[in-house]
């Protein structure tokens, strides 16, 4: 089942029973008068009208555009043909929904489908002097349209920048944090490394002039022992030391951050599914699998800019897999060759004894990989 289709499961809200009644309820009024003709139109318009229960899904269009359309056809033309009926009513509430969130060319078709069904009215009822406020009140509509339209991008924008702020104030603050590490790792190091450095040495010749003097052998052991301590200790400041500078961030985390400037720049949905129990993973299969997110989030917003993505990362046994879709709407075109990000994706998951796959999908392009891990 396609996303678009997927979203007929949601619940209609009172909102979208209220946009639905705009639409039905003349249908209704105009029965008692209608003619054949207008049965076939009252059924076509009633039959378009129920998914319109749906028109919106997440502030998006949920509905071809198609549909939209036809309805203001077949409720023009019943109002042309049915006097004095509410059908003026279902044509103009459609119209101000497609202004308000459909692209240019349906609002034109729409308009002039307006346009025409006043003129076959007026001509038809020889009602010239009342086609004048229609075509104005058609006008009314579409200002309407373009005025909400206007608010509800700037509040997408607004939003947009907020969440923009938000990420920009995490990512200060985050640095912030590593420069901080940074500092404490350089102090550690200075400190306790060179110190307890400078402490095994002395041990060590401590032992070897007790082992020429001919001292006991329990001196000498405790020496050594003190040596081994002092040994342990600075491999263990190392290891904190490298700690603090790499700070390492979960593959999942990374991948979602990538996901999330993805959304925040194209506006689009990108979603992150993860299959079994996430675990640390070797560097360099971390690497290879961010890299690989992030090539195909570059090659979507270069060639599918705004299409959906989808990114499923999966944990077995002895492997991870990646599958990284973008969602274009269509079957893209075979790449007449592999680009170098692809070409180096596919050497960095053979080095890692891997397997590369790439190509279009059903309706957009796909990668996968298996690296062990």
């Amino acid at each position: 089942m396609t996303t678009r289709w997927a979203r007929f499961h949601r619940i209609p809200q009172v909102q979208d029973w209220l946009r639905w009644g705009f639409i039905v309820v003349p249908m209704f009024a105009a029965m008692p008068r209608a003619d054949t003709l207008s049965w076939i139109l009252i059924g076509v318009t009633l039959a378009l009208s129920i998914p319109l229960l749906w028109l919106y899904a997440d502030g998006r269009p949920a509905l071809p555009a198609a549909l939209m359309v036809t309805v203001v056809a077949t409720s023009g033309a019943l109002w042309a043909t049915v006097p004095n009926s509410f059908a003026s009513i279902t044509m103009f509430s459609t119209t101000f929904f497609i202004v308000l969130r459909q692209p240019v060319v349906p609002i034109v078709v729409a308009v002039l489908l307006d346009f025409a069904a006043i003129t076959v009215w007026a001509a038809v009822h020889d009602a010239w002097r009342g086609a004048l406020p229609t075509y104005t009140i058609v006008a009314v509509i579409i200002l309407l349209g373009l005025n909400r339209r206007t608010r509800l991008a700037k509040m997408e924008q607004t939003e947009l920048a907020l969440a923009r702020a938000q990420t920009a104030t995490e990512e200060h603050a985050r640095a912030a944090a590593l420069a901080e590490r940074a500092r404490i790792a350089r102090e550690l190091h200075d400190v306790l490394a060179h110190s307890l450095a400078g402490l095994s040495l002395n041990l060590q010749g401590a032992r070897l002039m007790l082992v020429r003097d001919g001292a006991s052998p329990d001196a000498v052991a405790q020496i050594e022992r003190a040596q081994k301590l002092a040994s342990e200790g600075l491999s263990e400041a190392r290891k904190a030391v490298a700690a603090l500078r790499e700070d390492a961030v979960p593959v999942e985390r990374t991948i979602a951050d990538l996901l999330t400037a993805y959304r925040l720049d194209s506006g689009a949905r990108a979603d992150l599914r993860i299959d079994g129990e996430p675990r640390e993973l070797d560097p360099a299969v971390g690497t290879a699998l961010v890299r690989a997110v992030q090539e195909a989030l570059a090659n979507t917003r270069k060639h599918a800019a705004k299409a959906d993505v989808d990114v499923r990362l999966g944990y077995s046994g002895d492997e991870v897999t990646l599958t990284v879709a973008d969602r274009q709407g269509r079957r893209p075109p075979d790449a007449p060759a592999a680009g170098y990000g692809l070409r180096g994706m596919s050497e960095r998951v053979a080095l890692l004894d891997g397997r590369f796959e790439s190509g279009p999908g059903e309706d957009g392009w796909r990668i996968h990989l298996t690296v062990p891990a």
